[in-house]
C-alpha cells in the first residue's frame, strides 16, 4: 500500500493546474534569469593560457575554433585519477550530441580538466564519446577559474564564497577540496577573449538532463543516496 497522498482524477486536475501556474511562473523567471546572464558586464582574459588538445597546444583563443562564443565545462578530472567524476561523466554523456548543435549556432564547446590529455583521451575512448576535451594541467586556469581548490596555490573560493564564507555556512571545505564542478562562458570579440559567466555547484542545474528527468519522475532525485550512480559501462544493465 503506497505511503503517498491519494485521490480522483479531478482532485489531481485541480491540484496539477495549481502547480502549473508555478511552473510557468518560474519559466518567466528563468528566462528573466538568461537576460541577466547575457547582461553582466564582459572582463577581459589577459592570461596566457596554454592547453594540451587532440590538435596540439592551444590558447583560450583557439579553443573557439572560429566562433564568436565558448562554453567550457570543467569536467572533474584530477591528474591523480584514472577515471573521471562519475557524476561528472553522467553529465558528459549527453554532450556530444549538444555539441553538434552549439557548434552550428556559433558556439564552440570543450570539456576541461587538469589530468594530462593522455587520461583524458583514454577515457574519452573508453566512454565512447568524441567532444573536444582540452588539459589545463600546464596553466593556472583551474585555479583562476575556482574549480580546483588547493590553498597552497590560490585562496579557497567556491561558488562565490571564500574561506571563512564556506565556514561560517558549516562547511569544511577541506573535505571536497581538489577538483570543483563548474561551467564557464567566454566571448571573442575583435581578437579579445572575454570571461562573461560561470556557474558551480547547482548552478548549472537545468544542464544536467538526468536531475531533471528525476525531477519529474514518482520519487525524484533521492540525492541523499548517490550510491546508485554508476558510469554508463559500469552499470549491470547497460543499454549503450
Amino acid at each position: 500500500m503506497t505511503k503517498h497522498r491519494t485521490g480522483s482524477r479531478e482532485e489531481w486536475l485541480q491540484a496539477r493546474m495549481e502547480l502549473l501556474k508555478a511552473e510557468k511562473e518560474l519559466t518567466r523567471l528563468s528566462d528573466e534569469l538568461a537576460q541577466r546572464r547575457r547582461d553582466l558586464p564582459w572582463v577581459r582574459v589577459d592570461k596566457d593560457y596554454r592547453f594540451d588538445t587532440e590538435d596540439g597546444e592551444a590558447t583560450l583563443e583557439d579553443l573557439f575554433h572560429g566562433r564568436s562564443q565558448l562554453l567550457v565545462y570543467h569536467l572533474m578530472f584530477d591528474p591523480e585519477w584514472d577515471e573521471a567524476c562519475p557524476s561528472c561523466s553522467s553529465l558528459a554523456d549527453g554532450f556530444d550530441e549538444t555539441h553538434l548543435h552549439l557548434q552550428n549556432h556559433d558556439v564552440a564547446f570543450t570539456a576541461i580538466s587538469r589530468a594530462p590529455l593522455d587520461k583524458l583521451l583514454a577515457y574519452r575512448d573508453r566512454m565512447g564519446w568524441s567532444f573536444p576535451w582540452a588539459s589545463s594541467w600546464r596553466t593556472d586556469f583551474n585555479y583562476d577559474f575556482h574549480v580546483t581548490i588547493d590553498p597552497s596555490v590560490a585562496p579557497v573560493e567556491y561558488n562565490y564564497r571564500n574561506q571563512a564564507e564556506l565556514e561560517a555556512r558549516d562547511i569544511n571545505w577541506r573535505e571536497w577540496s581538489g577538483e570543483q564542478p563548474g561551467m564557464s562562458a567566454f566571448a571573442l570579440d575583435d581578437g579579445v577573449v572575454y570571461h562573461t559567466y560561470s556557474a558551480y555547484a547547482r548552478g548549472f542545474d537545468a544542464l544536467w538532463p538526468m536531475w531533471q528527468w528525476l525531477d519529474r519522475a514518482p520519487l525524484g532525485r533521492n540525492e541523499g543516496d548517490l550510491s546508485w550512480l554508476r558510469r554508463h559501462d559500469r552499470y549491470e544493465h547497460s543499454y549503450r
